[in-house]
C-alpha cells in the first residue's frame, strides 16, 4: 500500500500537494482505526480480567458458603447432642420423681390402712363399752324403780304418822326455810356492807393521809378586801379632786368604787371583779407615788396598771402550770389560769387552791394506778370557770369545761372539770379524784373562812333533810356540819329500813346541798324494853 502511494506520487508530480494531503487523511484514519482496535482489545482484556475477578470472587464466596455450611452442620450436630442429653436428663429426673411419688403414695396407703385398722379396733371397743353401759343403765333403772317404790312407801308412812299431806308438809318446810334464809341473807348483807365499808374507809383514809402528808401547803388566809394606804389625810382631798372629778374619773376608768371617809389614812376599793380591783389598786398607788392626780394622768396610770396586771396574770398562769407540773398549755388557757390569782373563795386563793388540787389528785391517782397526767391537769383547770363566771351565765364547772374543750384539752380532762361539782355524773376514776382533791383542799382546817350565818344555815338544812323522812324521831347536826345523827322510832323502822333510810338521806343531801368535803350520816335505832318486878 505504501508502494501504491509512492506510485501515485511519482506519477502525478504536478499534484504534489494533493498527494500529501491524502496521505495525511489516511494517517488520521489509520490512527483512528488503531485507537478503535486498541480500545476493543482493551475492552476485551478488561472483560476477560473482570470475568476472571468475578470467577475468583464467586469461588471465594462458594468457599465461604461451604465453610459456613460446614460450621452450621457442626453446630447442628452439637445442638442435637445437647438436646439428646437434656432430654435424657429430663427423662431421668421424671423417672426419679415418679419413683418418689409412687413411694409416697405407697407410704400414704400404708398409713391409711393402719388408721383404718385402728378405727376398726376403736369401733369394736366402743361397741363393747356401749353394750356394757346399756347393761348398767338397765341395772340403774331397776334400782331407781325400787328406790321410787321405797320412797313412795316412806311418804305414805310419813303422811300417816304426821297426819299431813305432802303439799302441806312442803308448805310448812318452805315457810321455815324462807324465814331462815331471809334472816341469813340480812345478816350476810349487813356483814358484807360493814366489811366493805370498813375496808373502803381504811383504804380511803390511808390514801388521803398519805396524800396530805406528801403535800403539805401553807394554810390560806388571804383577804379579798383591797386597801391602799395613804401617806397622809391631805392625800384624800387630792384623790377626790375639785368637785370630785378625780375620784369620778378613777371610778369610771376602773369600774371600782372608792371608799375614802371610813378608814383614816387609807382608801378601800370595792368591786365585784378582783381583776378590776387590782388594776385600781395599782393605778392608785402609782398616782400617790407620782403626786400628779388629774383625769388625764389617771387614765394614763390606769392603762399602765392594766398592762401590768395582764403581765402578772400571764406570769402567774405560767408559774402555776410549772408548779403543778402541767406543761404545754394553750396561752389563752394560761391566761384563764392566771386570772384565778385574783379570785378568792371564802378567803382561799383560787389559784393556790387549784395548784394544791392538782398535786392532791395526782398523788391519789398514783396511789390508785389511775392516769396521773389527766388527774393533775383536771385538778389545775377545774376552777378556771370562776375567772369568767361574771361574764358568762351558768355554773363555773360547766363554763370551765367549755373553755377547756374549746382550747383543745382531752375529753377526760374536760369531763373531770365538768363533774367536780356533780353538774355532770362522774364517769371516770380521774373525775372522782379531782372532785375528792377539790373537797380535801377546801375542807382542810384553815383553808377557808365561813360566816356564822352560812354555818347555821347549813346545819339547819341538814337537820331539815333528816326530819323530812318518815319514822325519824330526832336529828342532830354535829362536827361543824360534817356529821348528822338521826334517831328513828324502833317500832316504825326496822334494821333494813334504817340502812335504806341512811342511803336515801345521803342521796338527798348530795342532790340538794353544796358542801366541802363529806358528810357522815348515822341512823340510830335503839330498842328498849322496860318491865317492873312487883
Amino acid at each position: 500500500m505504501v508502494y501504491h502511494l509512492g506510485s501515485q506520487k511519482a506519477t502525478h508530480g504536478s499534484g504534489r500537494d494533493v498527494g500529501y494531503e491524502g496521505v495525511d487523511t489516511m494517517g488520521t484514519v489509520i490512527t483512528v482505526l488503531v485507537a478503535v482496535v486498541a480500545a476493543l482489545i482493551g475492552g476485551a482484556a478488561a472483560y476477560v480480567y473482570a470475568r476472571g475477578q468475578a470467577s475468583t470472587r464467586a469461588q471465594a464466596t462458594q468457599a465461604d458458603a461451604d465453610r459456613l455450611m460446614a460450621e452450621a452442620q457442626a453446630q447442628q450436630k452439637e445442638l442435637v447432642l445437647e438436646a439428646k442429653d437434656e432430654a435424657h436428663r429430663i427423662r431421668s429426673e421424671a423417672e426419679a420423681d415418679a419413683r418418689e411419688r409412687r413411694t409416697e403414695v405407697q407410704r400414704q396407703e400404708r398409713r391409711i390402712q393402719q388408721k383404718e385398722e385402728n378405727l376398726d379396733q376403736r369401733m369394736e371397743r366402743l361397741e363393747k363399752r356401749e353394750r356394757t353401759l346399756n347393761q348398767r343403765e338397765d341395772e340403774i333403772e331397776q334400782h331407781r324403780t325400787k328406790i321410787d317404790e321405797l320412797i313412795e312407801e316412806q311418804r305414805h308412812e310419813l303422811e300417816r304418822v304426821s297426819g299431813m299431806t305432802r303439799d302441806e308438809a312442803v308448805g310448812v318446810l318452805m315457810a321455815n326455810i324462807e324465814v331462815e334464809v331471809r334472816d341469813q341473807a340480812n345478816q350476810m348483807v349487813r356483814q358484807i356492807e360493814a366489811q366493805a365499808k370498813e375496808e373502803a374507809d381504811d383504804r380511803a383514809r390511808r390514801i388521803i393521809t398519805t396524800t396530805i402528808q406528801r403535800w403539805a401547803s401553807d394554810q390560806v388566809s388571804e383577804s379579798s378586801v383591797s386597801v391602799v394606804p395613804l401617806p397622809g389625810e391631805e392625800m384624800k382631798g387630792r384623790i377626790i379632786g375639785r368637785e370630785g372629778r378625780n375620784i369620778r374619773a378613777l371610778e369610771m376608768a376602773t369600774g371600782v368604787d372608792l371608799i375614802i371617809d371610813d378608814t383614816p389614812e387609807a382608801v378601800i376599793l370595792s368591786g365585784f371583779d378582783p381583776v378590776r380591783r387590782e388594776i385600781a389598786r395599782q393605778a392608785l398607788i402609782k398616782l400617790i407615788q407620782d403626786g400628779r392626780i388629774h383625769p388625764t394622768r389617771i387614765e394614763e396610770m390606769v392603762d399602765k396598771a392594766r398592762a401590768d396586771v395582764e403581765t402578772i396574770i400571764k406570769e402567774e398562769g405560767e408559774r402555776a402550770a410549772f408548779e403543778a407540773g402541767v406543761p404545754g398549755l394553750n396561752p389563752d388557757l394560761l391566761q384563764a389560769v392566771g386570772r384565778l390569782h385574783f379570785r378568792f373563795s371564802m378567803g382561799q386563793n383560787v389559784l393556790k387552791h387549784s395548784v394544791e388540787t392538782a398535786h392532791l389528785a395526782a398523788i391519789m391517782a398514783a396511789e390508785l394506778g389511775a392516769d396521773v397526767n389527766v388527774a393533775r391537769r383536771g385538778g389545775l383547770l377545774h376552777d378556771i370557770g370562776k375567772g369568767v363566771s361574771h361574764e358568762v351565765e351558768g355554773p363555773h364547772a360547766l363554763i370551765g369545761a367549755d373553755i377547756a374543750k374549746r382550747l383543745g384539752q382531752p375529753p377526760k380532762v374536760v369531763h373531770a372539770i365538768a363533774a367536780h361539782h356533780f353538774e355532770e355524773e362522774p364517769q371516770t376514776v380521774e373525775a372522782f379524784l379531782v372532785q375528792a382533791a377539790d373537797a380535801i383542799s377546801g375542807a382542810r382546817p384553815g383553808a377557808r373562812r365561813d360566816t356564822l350565818e352560812s354555818y347555821v344555815k347549813r346545819l339547819e338544812a341538814l337537820e331539815n333533810i333528816a326530819n323530812s323522812f318518815e319514822g325519824v324521831d330526832k336529828s342532830f347536826a354535829v362536827q361543824a356540819g360534817r356529821e348528822v345523827r338521826i334517831v328513828v322510832k324502833p317500832e316504825d323502822v326496822d334494821d333494813l329500813a334504817a340502812a335504806r333510810m341512811a342511803r336515801e338521806i345521803v342521796s338527798k343531801i348530795e342532790e340538794t346541798l353544796e358542801y366541802p368535803g363529806q358528810i357522815k350520816v348515822m341512823v340510830i335505832r335503839e330498842k328498849r324494853v322496860v318491865d317492873y318486878a312487883k
